[in-house]
């Protein structure tokens, strides 16, 4: 059976936000049947030798599936798609799209996202010009996905994707400021609408469930 390595602890700023979430709502949305190792961020359990072997970066989620290791979220729910023959076009072209989008996902949209929540932890406020740098970079691309938005449902096809997990994933996850969205109503009605579906709700409420705060 699949296993997916994912938290079981984490600390409580980032709980209820960390990626092992969008692989576990692919396998709910595709209904595979998994188990999850969980794994103690704070007791230091991604920073083992046996775990590096799973994941180079120490980072959560892994898979191991019946022998086939990956790392990277994008990675794996585009594997899990491709296995399962759900959430992803057959034909060339369509896979092409719904590729697309999960780079742009981690690429175009969540790289200004984190760069602006790190300098949010990191900065002392001294000088404001880089936080307005990162603040402007963020608009630019919710501005780009509002165009995007205004005549279509999903991200990638007509029909709901694993790009459209990473992207709202990282639409509600990477935005602490409720104020770097509240311009964008397309965008916001697109998370909203991804975030709506009953997978997504029972897999967040199994996390919830399972995941300690520490």
């Amino acid at each position: 059976m699949l296993k997916l390595y994912g938290f079981s602890k984490v600390n409580a700023g980032a709980r209820g936000h960390t990626r092992d979430l969008r692989v576990l709502w692919a396998l709910e949305e595709m209904q595979l049947p998994f188990e999850v190792v969980g794994m103690d961020h704070p007791a230091h359990d991604l920073n083992t030798e046996a775990y590096r072997r799973l994941s180079p970066f120490e980072q959560i989620p892994s898979i191991d599936d019946d022998g086939v290791v990956l790392s990277e979220s994008a990675a794996i729910v585009v594997y899990l798609a491709k296995k399962s023959g759900r959430l992803i076009p057959g034909d060339l072209a369509g896979e092409a799209q719904v590729l697309r989008w999960c780079f742009a996902a981690m690429n175009s949209i969540e790289m200004p996202l984190l760069a602006l929540m790190v300098h949010d932890w990191t900065a002392d406020g001294s000088d404001p010009k880089p936080r307005q740098f990162l603040v402007d970079w963020v608009h630019l691309r919710m501005g780009h996905l509002e165009r995007w938005f205004a005549d279509r449902d999903y991200v990638a096809t007509d029909d709901f994707s694993v790009a459209d997990i990473l992207m709202a994933h990282v639409l509600s996850a990477g935005i602490k400021d409720p104020t770097l969205i509240a311009p964008y109503p397309g965008v916001m009605a697109y998370r909203d609408r991804c975030l709506a579906r009953p997978a997504w709700q029972r897999t967040y409420a199994a996390y919830c469930a399972r995941v300690e705060a520490g």
